[in-house]
């Protein structure tokens, strides 16, 4: 018996135990990640992780050392889940929220934000700047966690989000359905100032460490540039964000 029988996670959108995490997939809980313990192969953790992936969440394997970490209740039972903050939009559902408001839509992308403090400034600033939807992808990236959820400042609740298997795959679709994408690199070749962001426009932001993957980068329309005056020659991807969204603010504006 689990020590936790609920279909709801506690403040931290932590679900611990086999019971726990069947009672939450079956109430329709929306789930951001489920971690199974690596090497358990028994019936209950297939059924769950088959299940889960259903869902739509990302399952993967951690060792006992990491699930114990992780445990609260120190009875995970070898899963623990967490709780999305809230259910995940489409990309579809996010073009026609722009389509029904009868603006060219104005996408963020984040290409493998890990860190959640990162991605919910990005979707604060996203919901602030009158973006349609933020999309991320499935993996390596933060989710929508509680963490992301409260540092979003409650963003989150106003602002879809949709997750994609494959992020060069999901901007070519946009390209075909009339989408200009825009990627911001320190070396990129079209200076910020220069860049028509008034129409129908993916802003895709890279990872704290590494910027845009080689795939991403060569799926943009144009790489933007932003200016750098200082020491430093490149932002927290944050930042960036909200530089390119008010850019296109304010040519939106004009």
């Amino acid at each position: 018996m689990d020590k936790i029988e609920r279909n709801d996670a506690g403040t931290d959108g932590v679900i611990e135990g086999r019971n726990a995490v069947l009672e939450a997939l079956r109430a329709g809980t929306a789930l951001d990640k489920v971690y199974l313990q690596k090497g358990e192969t028994d019936k209950t953790l297939g059924h769950i992780a088959s299940k889960a992936r259903a869902a739509g969440a990302v399952v993967v394997e951690a060792d006992r050392r990491k699930l114990d970490a992780m445990s609260q209740t120190h009875a995970h039972q070898g899963v623990i889940a967490l709780a999305a903050a809230r259910a995940y939009a489409s990309v579809e559902d996010i073009l026609q929220a722009a389509a029904d408001k009868g603006e060219p839509p104005l996408l963020v992308v984040c290409d493998e934000l890990s860190d959640p403090h990162n991605l919910g400034a990005v979707i604060r600033t996203a919901e602030c700047a009158g973006a349609h939807g933020v999309i991320i992808p499935k993996r390596r990236s933060a989710g929508l966690t509680a963490v992301v959820a409260k540092t979003s400042a409650g963003a989150v609740a106003h602002v879809p989000v949709a997750r994609v298997p494959n992020l060069p795959a999901l901007l070519k679709d946009l390209k075909k359905q009339g989408l200009w994408v825009f990627g911001a690199d320190a070396g990129g070749s079209t200076p910020l100032y220069e860049a028509d962001l008034k129409g129908p426009a993916a802003i895709v932001v890279g990872s704290e460490g590494s910027g845009m993957s080689r795939l991403v980068a060569e799926t943009c329309d144009f790489l933007i540039s932003i200016p750098m005056r200082g020491k430093l020659n490149s932002l927290n991807a944050s930042a960036a964000a909200a530089i390119l969204l008010y850019e296109a603010v304010r040519q939106r504006l004009g």
